[in-house]
């Protein structure tokens, strides 16, 4: 009972003193307690059972609704990829690997340069449950999205006059970059709010869409490239278009007209700096590191082992992808839940398990892989099966780096995070130059890089994310910014 209370109700009128009629025993035996509790909480078992028992009680919903969540949406993007491979095997059976090799480029450009659209500054989205801070970070990545694709116009016209590419390939390269964008967009806000399912339906529109237009394409143009630069266009546009009506209902407050103030914009721009300042780079590095077997590609000697390697990599990316995507938003969703010792056990702890999950993952495509190389023997595509294998050590690596990479976010010491990319990439380089033509060897060695690249992230994480404990509060410093 407050000390007010007890005051009011043990005054008496006919009180001469002017002091509360109460028990003495009792005031004896509060202060006991209040002593003990204050004096001995980590020596009693009992309490510190009961504070856990609690704990559980209350987090017990959470982590249900979680797992939850995370077998919906690695059902859906399972489905998804099920329903995508077969387009992708009839393709490779009627395209020639050139055809592959440059699907493979102009996939891995347009993903880079969607990296770049929002300027990382979809990562402040999960630095708080402040739905007002979500808002303003919604906005201003959206303004910052728009005048970035406007700007990849002029580049693109002016790349198209010269001759360095072709208008029907800047066109749909653009079409394709500007649904990246929005997907990334709105995948972070739902990520945010926790509508997984949102996210892994827009996959499986995807995937059951974007197989059906390659096909129709191939059968009216014929075996082009341009018939699957305009399958994976016309694949995002519709994924977009499916998760803007499903999220329109959330997205509309975030979006209303008297909420656009350039003066907000301005300050919130300056304030979260070191999103496009220190993650930016440290995002561009990380995927210059996962396609640069990809643009080295065209310049191979073996013509083979490189249609060899770029449909590997294709093939590798569905669990590459269904790994980032199931993991990541659970990861980020779960984190916003957290704070303190808490968060820094669960992250330890999440690291562990994505580091068992992505090994027995590609453990066990690899086999698969030698094992369905049996299959294909005798045809234009045997030896994939070794080279998809090999590969295995690369793409195991990059995609264990996904998730991780999105937690060092919360870290202070963004600079560590740049620097391990930057060095990774230059490592990686190095090790290409070295061998001067794509050999198996090469391929193992650039899995070995992989590897290591991984294990510095995990070491980063495992040691300086205790630092980021208090991370709602420092959110890029984003405690002056108001919608």
């Amino acid at each position: 009972m407050p000390a007010d209370r007890v005051h009011q109700d043990g005054r008496t009128d006919d009180s001469e003193d002017g002091l509360p009629d109460v028990p003495t025993l009792d005031v004896d035996m509060a202060a006991h307690v209040v002593m003990e509790r204050a004096t001995f909480p980590p020596s009693r078992p009992s309490l510190a059972l009961a504070a856990g028992r609690r704990f559980v009680a209350e987090r017990a919903p959470i982590l249900r609704s979680s797992f939850g969540s995370a077998i919906l949406l690695g059902l859906r993007f399972v489905q998804a990829r099920l329903i995508s491979v077969w387009g992708l095997i009839v393709a490779a059976a009627l395209c020639p690997p050139s055809v592959f090799a440059a699907f493979a480029v102009f996939s891995a450009a347009a993903n880079f340069v969607s990296t770049a659209s929002l300027l990382r500054l979809e990562a402040v989205f999960f630095r708080s449950n402040d739905a007002a801070r979500l808002g303003l970070a919604f906005r201003l990545a959206a303004a910052v999205g728009t005048a970035f694709l406007g700007l990849t116009v002029l580049v693109l016209i002016g790349l198209a006059l010269t001759g360095w590419v072709a208008p029907a390939v800047a066109f749909f390269f653009f079409v394709s970059l500007a649904a990246r964008s929005v997907l990334r967009l709105i995948w972070a806000e739902a990520t945010a709010e926790g509508d997984f399912r949102a996210i892994g339906n827009s996959n499986v529109v995807q995937a059951v869409v974007q197989p059906v237009i390659m096909l129709v394409l191939i059968g009216l143009f014929g075996p082009k490239a341009l018939a699957l630069f305009m399958a994976d266009a016309g694949g995002h546009v519709l994924a977009t278009l499916y998760l803007l009506r499903r999220r329109h209902a959330a997205l509309r407050p975030l979006v209303q007209q008297r909420l656009w103030n350039s003066g907000s914009l301005i300050a919130a721009a300056w304030r979260w700096r070191d999103a496009p300042r220190a993650l930016l780079p440290s995002a561009l590095l990380a995927y210059g590191f996962s396609i640069a077997p990809i643009l080295a590609l065209p310049y191979a000697s073996n013509a083979l082992l490189a249609a060899h390697v770029a449909l590997a990599m294709r093939l590798l990316e569905m669990p590459s992808q269904m790994f980032g995507t199931v993991s990541t938003p659970l990861v980020l969703n779960g984190l916003r839940s957290y704070v303190g010792k808490r968060r820094r056990f669960w992250i330890r702890l999440m690291t562990l398990g994505l580091i068992a999950a992505a090994g027995a993952l590609f453990a066990a495509v690899g086999l698969g892989a030698h094992v369905a190389d049996s299959f294909i023997e005798g045809t234009k595509w045997a030896g994939v099966g070794a080279v998809i294998a090999i590969m295995s050590l690369f793409y195991g690596g990059i995609t264990l780096v996904g998730p991780l990479q999105e937690v060092a976010t919360l870290s202070r010491q963004l600079a560590w995070q740049v620097l391990i990319n930057a060095v990774s990439l230059l490592a990686l380089i190095g090790v290409m130059r070295w061998y001067g033509a794509l050999t198996p060897a090469l391929l193992y060695a650039v899995g070995a890089v992989s590897i290591a690249r991984t294990l510095a992230y995990v070491v980063f994480i495992w040691r300086h994310l205790g630092e980021a404990e208090d991370s709602a509060r420092w959110d890029f410093a984003v405690s002056g910014a108001k919608s």
